[in-house]
């Protein structure tokens, strides 16, 4: 790998560090009862309100149709995501060090398949959240679910909800569009020297 190639690796190792200090996704909901609307951030290893009792009136909303209550307890996996991130940004900084291009694209294919399997969990767990509803709820309508979208926008009765990467989970997926830049040029400067070989 060419010099600045490995810079540019190491720094958007560095990059995914970001989702330490910055949240991952963001879901924002609208409702005639919250004309400010009210927002869910979702980091690394808890869950917060966009504003601060933002997560309690989600939570009462819910309540109303069978959901169950938001909480970092009942998600198990925000145990364990520090941990991951943390792994992917140590093993780019070791490709970034190493410098070959097998290892750049062994990185690279467990960055894509980490984050694809990060997105199916997430829709899993807001199927689960939108479908398991609890049968004595207040407000019950007949075939009625309450899965929030994965990526973009959805109409539940009266309120939108919107689902979308935040600042951390942005920056997270220009790391990993740099480093996807990175791997064509280098393969295909490999692949212009093995031709001038010939």
């Amino acid at each position: 790998m060419l010099n600045r190639s490995r810079v540019v690796v190491a720094l958007a190792s560095a990059g995914l560090l970001s989702l330490f200090f910055l949240p991952l996704w963001h879901i924002a909901l609208q409702a005639p009862q919250y004309p400010e609307g009210l927002g869910l951030r979702i980091w690394l290893n808890t869950v917060s309100g966009a504003n601060p009792h933002d997560l309690q009136n989600i939570n009462e909303l819910n309540h109303y149709v069978g959901m169950k209550p938001i909480t970092a307890a009942a998600i198990p996996e925000l145990h364990w995501m520090p941990a991951i991130v943390a792994g992917l940004a140590l093993l780019g900084l070791l490709a970034a060090l190493v410098g070959r291009r097998g290892v750049l694209l062994g990185w690279l294919g467990l960055a894509l398949v980490t984050a694809l399997a990060g997105l199916a969990d997430f829709w899993r767990w807001e199927y689960s959240y939108g479908h398991e509803l609890n049968p004595r709820a207040a407000i019950q309508v007949p075939g009625m679910t309450y899965q929030p979208p994965l990526i973009g926008s959805k109409q539940m009765l009266n309120i939108t909800s919107h689902s979308w990467p935040a600042s951390g989970g942005w920056i997270s997926i220009g790391a990993v569009l740099l480093v996807v830049g990175v791997a064509v040029l280098e393969l295909r400067r490999a692949h212009g020297r093995a031709l001038a070989g010939r």
